[in-house]
């Protein structure tokens, strides 16, 4: 790890031990796949707190950690976001134009941007995710208040915030499934399908510590995937494999993944 990544390994001990020694849940601030891979390494550690990961829906990338001391009766706020057991401390905003007719066509970069743009820091946000009619912008409790009050436009589009609980959260992602045949389940096979490159030229991007497999960073190009693992690629995408469906008699594999588009 360099200086950053150690710096921020250490911060993640001193919230496990405040929250050991003082008792009470203590959260992170949403961290990105690279900090979540930092964590799930530096947990192993840990044997004097409870943890978990959560970022407000199943296949959310920016996550909060929660570190609970062993000894503690841990009541869930009704009014969290919960997983797990757990109540976070996230909010979730919809965002939504005051006239969908003379709104301007938004995607991600222009909804970041604008959160961005009233100074508050990424780590405080967690992933926006881009309908047609408006966006879900995840954040931390303590900052839905004011971005609720403050943001009011977005490009030429004049917009409102609410609040939106997890009981009536409802958001399904548009994707595509793949199938294909792969010399193996190998993460640089199926990623070759998934992004329909060569094997040979996303060495580069696993050896550099692109991929991540479950919030977890993979640098080795023959890791075998197992059903249901999620892979995010910078700068790709993300997909989900859903496993071998059957096997050719020249021993290749049929596959099937799920692409988020």
């Amino acid at each position: 790890m360099d200086k950053t990544e150690e710096i921020f390994q250490k911060h993640l001990l001193d919230l496990a031990n405040a929250a050991f020694r003082r008792g009470i849940p203590v959260f992170s601030d949403f961290m990105n796949l690279n900090e979540l891979n930092i964590f799930h390494k530096t947990v192993r550690k840990l044997s004097h707190v409870q943890w978990g990961v959560f970022g407000g829906y199943e296949t959310a990338e920016r996550q909060i950690a929660a570190f609970i001391p062993d000894a503690l009766y841990y009541e869930e706020k009704t009014d969290s976001w919960q997983n797990g057991g757990i109540s976070y401390p996230i909010s979730c905003l919809k965002i939504s134009p005051l006239n969908r007719k003379f709104a301007d066509a938004l995607n991600h970069r222009d909804y970041l941007g604008a959160v961005l743009n009233l100074g508050i820091e990424r780590l405080k946000l967690g992933d926006i995710l881009v309908e047609e009619d408006g966006a879900y912008l995840f954040c931390t409790e303590k900052m839905a208040g004011f971005i609720s009050s403050e943001l009011t436009r977005i490009r030429h589009t004049s917009v409102i915030c609410r609040e939106v609980f997890q009981e009536s959260f409802t958001f399904q992602p548009k994707t595509e499934i793949l199938r294909g045949t792969v010399a193996s389940v190998r993460l640089d096979s199926v990623l070759a399908l998934a992004f329909r490159a060569s094997r040979s030229s996303l060495v580069g991007l696993i050896e550099g510590g692109k991929v991540f497999v479950n919030g977890k960073m993979v640098v080795s190009n023959g890791y075998n995937l197992k059903e249901n693992d999620i892979i995010s690629a910078r700068g790709m995408g993300k997909f989900r494999y859903l496993g071998m469906t059957a096997q050719t008699k020249k021993g290749r594999c049929y596959v099937e993944i799920e692409k988020y588009v």
